[in-house]
């Protein structure tokens, strides 16, 4: 009996699920400033963690400079509105390294608010945005 229900293939959507089920993405592009605090110290705070936890040093930023907005949503209209920012950020090693952000809508916790991606040129240790912060930049 298992077998014969397992067997039987996918359904289309029905007219239901056409036409009242997929409404679309719905986005405000309502997003902070790059210079935002609460940009700004989320990305100290995930730099910070990061560090500590995977890679077991005590690095922090400890502070940002010449931060400004390289775009804004650069892609298509439905696509998720991001802003690109760049600047320079001081380790507490002692170094100005280049940062690469994107406040990006929708990707906080559970999708309430907006969130940040960054990459910090010079620390990327697991080569998520290789070569050289490129693949965090627009």
């Amino acid at each position: 009996m298992l077998a014969i229900a397992g067997s039987s293939g996918a359904s289309a959507a029905s007219w239901f699920e056409k036409n009242f089920g997929l409404i679309g993405p719905r986005f405000d592009a309502i997003l902070p400033p790059c210079q935002s605090p609460d940009a700004l110290g989320s990305i100290q705070y995930k730099f910070a963690q990061k560090e500590g936890r995977f890679w077991v040093t005590t690095l922090t930023i400890e502070r940002f400079d010449r931060i400004h907005e390289t775009a804004f949503r650069p892609w298509v209209e439905g696509a998720v509105p991001r802003r690109y920012c760049s600047g320079m950020a001081l380790i507490s090693d002692g170094v100005w390294r280049p940062v690469h952000y994107s406040i990006i809508e929708d990707s906080g916790n559970i999708g309430f608010s907006w969130g940040v991606e960054f990459c910090v040129a010079g620390v990327d240790r697991n080569w998520a945005y290789n070569p050289a912060c490129a693949l965090a930049r627009p």
